[in-house]
């Protein structure tokens, strides 16, 4: 759990399978309520009602918007994290050309899975917590690449966290791109299969034979 500030930490944990529904049909309610009618329209109240339920009951696991707003992106992020995380063990001891192809695949299935949940998470990343939040995705990424890196079948990394983060880097910027709706027509199309030349071949170059 990340040192968020404790107004936007949630009240409760749920425990039970019924609280843990309840907090899942908060979440769903808050994208959707987030991505059909923006941020400033998203309150309690019709978060509460667009999960059929009271606003007491969102109170007893949120003590405001903010912090059910920092869950979400928590939830959000953490997910990305965690398929980065995945891919990552999955690819030990593989070639480098195969780690770069496994890597932007699962990094950009996992990002762009619904674009209109993460742009809508936009919105709010950059307060409520969201800077916090981020970095400490984005560290568990870093971390997870650096060890599939030492891994590598054919050849050694004399710096496998540099070659981690910039790699890292190379991807999260065209998403961002596409996310805040910088990246011009055909971007989105094609960005898989470039990405996957630009890191396959920097990983190759970085490779010590």
């Amino acid at each position: 759990m990340t040192m968020m500030n404790t107004t936007l930490k949630p009240r409760k944990t749920p425990l039970q399978a019924r609280s843990t529904a309840t907090v899942e049909a908060l979440h769903t309610a808050t994208i959707q309520v987030l991505t059909r009618e923006g941020l400033s329209r998203c309150t309690t109240t019709r978060v509460a009602r667009r999960a059929g339920m009271s606003v007491g009951s969102l109170y007893q696991y949120y003590p405001n918007r903010d912090a059910l707003l920092a869950a979400v992106l928590e939830k959000h992020l953490d997910g990305i994290a965690t398929a980065v995380e995945a891919v990552c063990r999955q690819q030990h001891g593989a070639k480098v050309t195969q780690m770069a192809r496994a890597l932007v695949t699962a990094f950009l299935a996992a990002k762009l899975r619904d674009p209109q949940e993460s742009r809508a998470l936009y919105a709010v990343a950059t307060e409520r917590g969201g800077a916090e939040l981020a970095a400490e995705a984005y560290g568990r990424m870093a971390t997870a690449i650096t060890a599939m890196l030492a891994s590598a079948s054919e050849g050694k990394f004399a710096d496998p966290a540099l070659i981690a983060t910039v790699g890292l880097s190379s991807l999260v910027g065209p998403v961002r791109a596409v996310l805040e709706g910088q990246a011009p027509p055909g971007f989105e199309a094609n960005l898989e299969a470039q990405l996957i030349v630009m890191l396959s071949a920097y990983f190759q170059a970085a490779c010590q034979q």
